[in-house]
């Protein structure tokens, strides 16, 4: 992982047979991403993937 100070950085993940990849440790640190916690995939064609937690994205969304 190429870090790029202690709140950014860079990081290539191989898609697996399955289509899954890996959240490498130093941002499920970062992120504070536990095992077994959901997570929002939001797409746009032009702008790419995002993750965000669902407890996150549904509080900004002033749900739940």
């Amino acid at each position: 992982m190429e870090k790029q100070d202690k709140d950014r950085f860079i990081v290539s993940v191989k898609v697996g047979p399955k289509g899954q990849i890996t959240i490498p440790s130093e941002a499920r640190k970062m992120f504070d991403i536990k095992e077994g916690e959901t997570l929002m995939v939001m797409g746009d064609k032009d702008r790419g993937i995002a993750l965000l937690k669902a407890d996150l994205f549904y509080s900004l969304m002033g749900e739940k």
